[in-house]
C-alpha cells in the first residue's frame, strides 16, 4: 500500500467564533495528484495555510513524511520538502526572471561569507549547479526566453508559471497549488495543466491543488477531497465524487442560496 505523505487529523481553526476549518481529517498519498474542492468559504485556503505553516491550528495534528508540522513556521515546512504556490503569484517584480529562480534555491554556500573564503571552489561549483538548474526549470515552464526580463513585466499567467518554477527549485516532495488556473488565459492554463502532470511524471512530486473548475479537477486528479463549511464531507476517485450526493448537495445548495440572494436585485 502506498504510504500517506501528508496526514491531517482532527484539525480546526476558528476566527472570532467562526469555524473556518472544523475537525477536518484526510490524507494525501505520495506520488498522486489530489484536488481539494468545495464551495466558496468551505475552508480550503485556510487548510492550505495551516498545512504550509502560515497559520497555526487551534487543535489537531498535521504530519508530513511522518513528522509533525502543525505549528511549525513556513520556512521550516518548506525545508522539510512541502512548498506552497499562492493563488496570486508572489514574485520579485524588480528582479529578473532568472534572479527570481536563483533566489529560490536552497543550500547555497555562497550566502555565507565564511564559505567564500574557506571553500571558494565549492561555492563556485554550487552556484554553477544552481544556475544550470534554474535554466532547466525555466525551459520546463517555457520562460527561458524571458530569463533576463524583469518579473514585473510578466503577465499573470506567466507569473504563475514562474512561481511554479521557483517552487521546483527547492526539489520539493509535495507542492500545494492554490487555484493555479484562476485568471489565466486558456493557452497558459493548458501549459499549467501540462506542468502539473509533469511534476509527478518527471519529478515524482506529490501535488495537492485547490481548483474550482470541475473539468480541470476531473482531468488531472487521481483523488478528490471535498470540503464544505470547514469539514471534509467526501473523498475518493474523481468519478465517484461526481456521483456523491453529499457533494452534489453542497454545490447545488450553495448555488441555490446564491440565486435566492440575487432575486429582487436590479440587474
Amino acid at each position: 500500500m502506498t504510504p500517506l505523505l501528508l496526514e491531517v487529523d482532527g484539525v480546526s481553526k476558528h476566527f472570532g467564533g467562526v469555524a473556518a476549518v472544523d475537525d477536518a481529517s484526510f490524507g494525501v498519498t505520495e506520488g498522486v495528484i489530489t484536488a481539494l474542492i468545495g464551495p466558496n468559504g468551505a475552508g480550503k485556503t485556510t487548510m492550505f495555510n495551516l498545512i504550509s505553516g502560515f497559520m497555526r491550528p487551534d487543535c489537531g495534528t498535521i504530519r508530513f513524511a511522518g513528522r509533525r508540522i502543525d505549528g511549525a513556521r513556513g520556512d521550516v515546512v518548506a525545508r522539510a520538502g512541502l512548498v506552497r504556490a499562492f493563488q496570486t503569484a508572489r514574485v520579485l517584480t524588480r528582479m529578473s526572471v532568472l534572479e527570481n529562480m536563483l533566489l529560490a534555491a536552497k543550500d547555497q554556500p555562497g550566502e555565507r561569507l565564511g564559505m567564500n573564503l574557506i571553500a571558494p571552489r565549492r561555492v563556485a561549483r554550487r552556484e554553477s549547479e544552481v544556475h544550470a538548474r534554474a535554466l532547466e526549470l525555466l525551459d520546463l515552464v517555457r520562460l527561458r526566453h524571458l530569463a533576463d526580463d524583469y518579473a514585473g513585466t510578466l503577465s499573470g499567467g506567466q507569473r504563475k508559471l514562474l512561481e511554479l518554477g521557483r517552487a521546483l527549485m527547492v526539489a520539493p516532495r509535495m507542492i500545494l497549488l492554490d487555484e493555479p488556473m484562476a485568471g489565466v488565459a486558456p493557452v497558459l492554463a493548458q501549459q499549467l495543466l501540462d506542468h502539473i502532470q509533469q511534476l509527478r511524471q518527471r519529478h515524482g512530486a506529490t501535488v495537492c491543488v485547490i481548483e474550482h473548475d470541475m473539468d480541470v479537477v476531473m482531468s488531472i486528479s487521481d483523488r478528490v477531497i471535498v470540503m464544505d463549511e470547514g469539514r471534509v464531507i467526501a473523498e475518493g476517485p474523481p468519478d465517484a465524487i461526481q456521483r456523491d450526493e453529499r457533494v452534489i448537495e453542497a454545490y447545488l445548495g450553495r448555488q441555490g442560496h446564491a440565486d435566492e440572494s440575487q432575486r429582487g436585485r436590479p440587474a
